[in-house]
């Protein structure tokens, strides 16, 4: 019997143009799965998906401008009706100032999950007759916030597993599967525009390659796990 969390034909992968969503997509093709591909930087998708191959078909979409997203929706399933599965993964980001001096400038960068698979949003995708799958990214900071500098981004992850419990308890009769997948520090470029970025395992030995961390998730996603970790996570 193959895994319920691979049982769905076409996935919509947000932030699938580097990273995880990336490693995510190439191993669903490698699943013979169907994937989609979105994020906010055009020429990065244009080379991911060359890179995918299979003609992959790709969207531009920036998850921080939330009257977007419902036009996004309808014409994602328009041209793709078969879509019943969502990789909710790209993150929004922001820079705030974390200084109460004025003459030091230091700053932070929050991180939310885009509210594109919540209920609502995602009614015009998933047939409540049909199996459909939703994967939320959140991260081990939701859980333990050891980055204490991070405070908002540790919030909003926070808030990504609370949400992912109760979608998953508010869609269980409409046969959706909620999947949560809280990683460790990953050695990605999301933090990449800093100078000093914590997610390089040089200097972070517990930060996890994007081939670990695939490693721990294509394991769990088989096993048919509801939260996925990775690492010490």
């Amino acid at each position: 019997m193959s895994p319920r969390n691979l049982k769905f034909k076409c996935a919509i992968v947000t932030g699938g143009g580097g990273g995880i969503g990336f490693a995510l997509s190439k191993w669903l093709i490698a699943q013979a799965k169907k994937v989609i591909i979105v994020c906010r930087t055009d020429s990065k998708l244009q080379t991911a998906s060359k890179e995918l191959g299979h003609s992959i078909p790709y969207y531009t979409l920036n998850t921080s401008d939330i009257p977007s997203i419902p036009s996004f929706i309808e014409k994602v399933t328009e041209d793709h009706p078969e879509v019943d599965c969502l990789i909710n993964n790209a993150p929004s980001t922001s820079t705030t100032s974390t200084s109460k001096q004025p003459t030091k400038k230091s700053t932070s960068t929050s991180t939310s999950a885009a509210p594109c698979t919540s209920p609502s949003a995602s009614s015009p995708t998933l047939n409540p007759k049909s199996f459909a799958l939703i994967v939320n990214v959140s991260s081990v900071l939701g859980y333990i916030p050891t980055s204490v500098i991070r405070s908002v981004y540790n919030g909003t992850k926070v808030w990504t597993h609370f949400w992912s419990m109760n979608i998953r308890t508010q869609l269980k009769d409409m046969s959706v599967r909620v999947v949560e997948i809280a990683p460790l520090t990953v050695s990605t470029d999301l933090h990449r525009e800093r100078s000093d970025p914590d997610d390089d395992k040089e200097k972070n030995s517990a930060a996890l390659s994007v081939e670990e961390f695939m490693d721990f998730v294509t394991k769990d996603w088989k096993a048919d796990k509801e939260v996925i970790g990775a690492g010490t996570s």
